[in-house]
């Protein structure tokens, strides 16, 4: 069987009938590999695939790319190791994910943002400094969808390891408590000192 070339990405299907995106064939993909803008994959029919795009693109779960035949090929986003992150429903508020998402932010970290919870990659240093904001850190295997900008294209990260190193973090020491738990732990919440 021919590799089928797809270098064409319409973001989140958009214009295309539903009937239409949901009868393509699907590829099922890391974030890692979305990123990427060239790779091969197998799609669900086992077809070997080539997808080749711009350079710098990004492809999102739910996207579809086009492929030179003018077949499509519907992409999502595969469960990947993620930290999720919550805020302390008895310590502390939703404000808390902002403030979190501002010191992630400063680290140059790909965030995934949402309403009630962030996602980032997995990385022992960071998990370590959100539990000394008193933030929920649990470890799940969900899609990873971070927001664009921060890292832009010079986000070269790939190993699938954490993004710990060359990074210095002033919260890293004297944690001598445990958030692992369902947050039960009975320290008062002052306001910290960095």
């Amino acid at each position: 069987m021919n590799m089928i070339i797809y270098s064409k990405c319409i973001p989140g299907a958009k214009s295309i009938a539903k009937v239409i995106v949901n009868r393509a064939p699907t590829i099922t993909l890391d974030w890692d590999t979305r990123q990427k803008s060239r790779f091969e994959s197998t799609d669900s029919n086992g077809q070997v695939v080539g997808v080749f795009l711009p350079r710098g693109s990004v492809v999102r779960g739910n996207d579809l790319l086009v492929g030179e035949d003018g077949s499509f090929l519907r992409v999502v986003a595969a469960p990947q190791p993620v930290l999720k992150i919550t805020h302390c429903h008895n310590h502390g508020s939703l404000f808390d994910l902002t403030r979190a998402a501002y010191h992630l932010g400063n680290r140059h970290v790909p965030i995934e943002l949402q309403a009630d919870h962030l996602k980032i990659e997995p990385d022992h240093v960071l998990k370590a400094m959100l539990e000394s904001m008193h933030m929920i850190v649990h470890s799940v295997e969900e899609s990873f969808e971070p927001e664009n900008g921060a890292y832009g294209a010079h986000h070269t990260h790939s190993s699938g390891h954490g993004h710990s190193e060359g990074h210095i973090h002033s919260h890293e020491q004297n944690h001598d408590h445990d958030h692992d738990h369902e947050h039960s732990h009975a320290h008062d919440h002052h306001p910290h000192k960095h």
